[in-house]
């Protein structure tokens, strides 16, 4: 692990190379695993301000959950708030374009201006896991090997992108630019070490 202001930071991110493959996983992580995509408690708010506004995004079983309940849930797995699911195991805000390839439903009402929330920031940081621990007052990121991910780190290492420049905007997004350019110079470093 290396630190990183006062996070620290698994070399994973710097060492494992990594590209979405959409065309070839169709967007797998939005419908496999366990539980939906871990939420900041303010993504909560937003949420509930969006939830209305987005379901010419969805499709009609999404668009029931959401009407009787808020489109999210505890987990005691996780020890944090998540994304319901469908009954499919898809995550309740994501929808299929015509080739069968996933997307974020508040993502794309995000991109056509209808809501100003993007997508979970857990989303937009996959395959980076963020782990907070606030009684012992540290954040961990890491990242998460899953085999459905193969195909994105086959094109990521015929790209030659390291896992944490392909999520360069989650990052920013949530732990700001100044972070950003501090990883950037700890990478540096852990290049003209290995």
């Amino acid at each position: 692990m290396i630190a990183v202001q006062d996070k620290l930071v698994s070399e994973d991110i710097f060492e494992m190379q990594f590209s979405c493959n959409l065309e070839v996983c169709k967007g797998a992580c939005c419908w496999e695993g366990d539980f939906g995509a871990p939420l900041l408690e303010s993504e909560l708010k937003e949420l509930d301000k969006v939830r209305a506004r987005i379901t010419n995004f969805l499709p009609e079983e999404s668009i029931q959950i959401l009407a009787k309940n808020k489109g999210y849930e505890w987990n005691e797995d996780s020890q944090t708030y998540v994304t319901q699911l469908r009954s499919d195991g898809a995550c309740v805000y994501m929808n299929t374009d015509q080739k069968g390839i996933a997307y974020c439903g508040i993502e794309a009402a995000f991109n056509q201006e209808v809501v100003k929330f993007n997508k979970p920031v857990s989303c937009h940081l996959y395959p980076i896991r963020v782990k907070e621990n606030k009684e012992l007052g540290f954040t961990a990121i890491n990242y998460d090997k899953w085999k459905i991910c193969n195909p994105a780190c086959k094109k990521g290492k015929t790209l030659g992108i390291p896992v944490f420049k392909f999520v360069r905007e989650g990052l920013v997004r949530r732990f700001g630019k100044k972070f950003f350019n501090e990883l950037l110079v700890m990478y540096e470093s852990w290049i003209k070490r290995n």
